[in-house]
């Protein structure tokens, strides 16, 4: 007891004056390291743990740390630089699964992120063979309807960005914008500027216990997240740039009207009573999304500068434990669930990428500032 009370002591010292990079620095490998060092066994390509990997390439391309980048590496080698491995295409699905004929399923395909990074390391083909194979497929159909959840958008946005930038195929683009605008007319709410988690959450079909409309904080993380993945990668003369500006944006201002007084966003952002309580995973993502729009000149730091300082105090003096382990992490699921536990041993390898992008996000503004 007495350790965590010095801890957090240090903690609060660094978060209550302005903290110089190097600190900001010591977080992030403190939390990089003990996630590493007690998951050897590196796992599968599925949306889990390949989005832990959006969050160490972060980490890599801020620190140069090669252990960070051999971490990735080995991990997309033991998945062979796949998501779901079938080679049978007229078995290939894209609603939920977690099995191998699954290739067109978002979450199977969050890893390709992770390949293109290492191939613009050390631009190697058989690194990107898999996800070109399997997005060219996709982007060869008549269907647009691939992205019908929220977190699909975070899984793969990013996924036509990055492999645009590597082959410069202009399909990437134009199927980019077919299919977000096929998951935004089924989830996203215009008052808010929210999505739905999906159409079956949408108001008044679907409301939270107070009868409020339910806008799960993870699964707005996962889309707010994603444009500024999309917006920073997208080409300036993008005719569709603006709009994804203008959606996070709106989406911006509506996370300053919702986070919650100690820092965080409860899981069911409109209704606080529905699930209260600390909650990382959506926390980080908004954390994240707002500090890179600070630090890339399209949100204003005066106006969201307050709220992403409260989120980081709350990231680092609550969610982050004295040991480098990340809590209050929702558990897998797709939605606000009252009751539901979430604790200081809560954590989760999404929860924990979240994190590093957020805290990647608070290096740069921290170095920018010096």
């Amino acid at each position: 007891m007495l350790k965590r009370f010095f801890f957090l002591l240090l903690i609060s010292t660094l978060t209550s004056r302005a903290q110089s990079s190097t600190e900001v620095r010591e977080i992030i490998d403190k939390v990089n390291t003990y996630w590493q060092e007690n998951n050897p066994k590196l796992g599968w390509a599925f949306w889990d743990i390949a989005a832990y990997h959006t969050g160490n390439m972060e980490v890599y391309k801020l620190t140069g740390n090669e252990e960070y980048l051999k971490y990735s590496e080995k991990w997309a080698e033991q998945n062979e630089w796949m998501g779901a491995k079938s080679n049978k295409k007229e078995e290939w699905k894209y609603s939920y699964g977690e099995k191998d004929d699954f290739v067109l399923f978002g979450d199977w395909q969050i890893c390709f992120q992770t390949y293109a990074d290492l191939y613009e390391i050390n631009p190697q083909e058989y690194k990107i063979a898999r996800a070109k194979e399997v997005m060219e497929y996709q982007m060869s159909t008549d269907k647009n309807d691939y992205w019908w959840w929220a977190d699909g958008l975070y899984m793969v946005m990013p996924v036509m960005t990055k492999m645009y930038k590597i082959t410069g195929n202009p399909l990437y683009l134009k199927k980019l914008n077919e299919y977000f605008q096929y998951a935004h007319s089924i989830m996203y709410d215009k008052e808010t500027g929210l999505y739905y988690r999906d159409a079956k959450y949408v108001y008044p079909k679907h409301k939270s216990v107070n009868g409020k409309k339910d806008f799960w904080a993870r699964g707005d993380g996962w889309v707010f997240a994603a444009f500024a993945k999309v917006i920073q990668d997208l080409p300036k003369k993008d005719p569709q740039r603006k709009t994804y500006i203008k959606l996070y944006q709106k989406m911006a201002k509506t996370l300053v009207e919702t986070q919650q007084a100690e820092g965080y966003w409860t899981r069911s952002m409109l209704d606080p009573a529905h699930a209260p309580g600390p909650e990382t995973s959506g926390t980080a993502f908004f954390t994240y999304g707002m500090l890179w729009g600070i630090n890339n000149g399209i949100l204003s730091e005066k106006k969201y500068l307050p709220t992403a300082k409260k989120a980081w105090k709350y990231l680092t003096e609550t969610a982050l434990q004295e040991n480098g382990k990340v809590g209050y992490v929702q558990p897998i699921g797709e939605k606000a669930i009252p009751g539901q536990v979430v604790n200081e041993n809560s954590t989760s390898p999404f929860g924990v990428g979240a994190f590093l992008l957020a805290s990647c996000e608070m290096y740069r503004f921290v170095e920018k500032k010096k």
